[in-house]
């Protein structure tokens, strides 16, 4: 339809027309102006008819769906790996081209995803929202609190196939694998 050529024209020219009227973001469909006001009114009209959860967006709910049946349709043309979501292919594609294109404005250090700088602010704020319920001991992001929260488990997910030794971490894993290259 002309509407939905008009809408994909507005990609190319930047051009948003539509507003928030809480946050001043813009859009370039009025539809996904109404999916935004979601956010702040709190509404969540569309919800999974497996487990309940709700959703400000019907492509939000389809994404999930996705999650839980497994499909991953979106694939990497570099390295074949699959995503649930769009956006999460166009995140990791940054891996492969190096883009970095939000960058933290107090250190100017850069990140491939926003999410990824967000997490970075709180360098700066102090914010620990993530807090471990056995020690108390808080977290800038919950992929640290998972991890920590290995100590209390005892859980060791990573192993050296060469020695056996085992790590909590992944990035331990690696630094010990170079050991035994070096003794070779």
């Amino acid at each position: 339809t002309s509407g939905s050529l008009k809408i994909h024209q507005r990609i190319h020219t930047g051009e948003k027309p539509y507003s928030c009227d809480q946050c001043g973001k813009t859009f370039t469909a009025s539809r996904n102006l109404e999916a935004h006001r979601r956010i702040h009114t709190g509404e969540k009209p569309y919800s999974c008819d497996q487990c309940g959860k709700t959703f400000t967006a019907s492509r939000n709910l389809e994404a999930h769906r996705r999650i839980d049946t497994g499909e991953k349709p979106y694939s990497c043309d570099q390295c074949g790996k699959t995503f649930s979501r769009e956006g999460s292919l166009e995140a990791h594609r940054r891996i492969h081209t190096g883009e970095k294109p939000y960058g933290c404005e107090l250190c100017g250090k850069s990140f491939t995803g926003s999410d990824k700088l967000k997490i970075h602010r709180r360098v700066h704020s102090g914010e620990k929202p993530y807090s471990c319920e056995l020690c108390g001991k808080s977290f800038t992001g919950s992929d640290k609190l998972k991890i920590h929260r290995r100590v209390h488990s005892g859980e060791r997910p990573y192993w050296c196939e060469q020695c056996g030794k085992t790590f909590t971490q992944s990035g331990h894993l690696q630094r010990h694998q170079r050991t035994h290259v070096a003794s070779c």
